[in-house]
């Protein structure tokens, strides 16, 4: 039998999520330690994050810099700047890890499968032909092919890169 690895899942299983306090976002946000908070770009009012436990990998979150949990609080220059960065996202993604589809999306309140209910972000979850086997489904499991530090290497270079652009 074949042994996987993806040591960041049990982290996220064993963590005890009621007792965190505050929102999962904003201190990463605050801090300045952008390799160690996945932290891919920042812009004037939203930044770009790695998840930390990811779907898949380069699953991207764009998150506003301002603490907000109903989508009709963001202002104009965040809902455009939010736009603009899944824009940049996309590309970097394609430049670094070329995949051949992406998932995109907002899940609102828990019955969407808000995971945070407090800090809007939208995820972007790059897909490839054949990426879902039969672990997902029999064992539960989903299998991650690169460990998040590389990833996050390829991917701030192509976020470096795309911005020139």
């Amino acid at each position: 039998m074949d042994s996987l690895w993806a040591p960041w899942r049990m982290a996220y299983i064993e963590q005890d999520r009621r007792q965190e306090p505050g929102c999962v976002f904003c201190p990463r946000i605050a801090r300045k330690n952008d390799q160690e908070d996945l932290i891919l770009w920042r812009g004037q009012a939203v930044t770009v994050v790695m998840n930390r436990y990811p779907y898949n990998n380069g699953h991207l979150m764009v998150v506003p810099n301002r603490h907000l949990a109903e989508f009709r609080e963001l202002a104009d220059p965040e809902i455009v700047e939010v736009h603009r960065l899944i824009e940049l996202s996309l590309f970097a993604l394609k430049q670094a890890m070329n995949p051949a589809g992406y998932n995109l999306g907002l899940n609102l309140g828990k019955a969407a499968g808000a995971g945070v209910l407090d800090h809007l972000h939208w995820h972007i979850v790059p897909r490839w032909e054949g990426d879902t086997n039969f672990m997902p489904v029999l064992a539960e499991t989903k299998v991650m092919p690169e460990h998040l530090n590389s990833t996050y290497r390829k991917l701030r270079s192509a976020f470096q890169e795309a911005s020139q652009k």
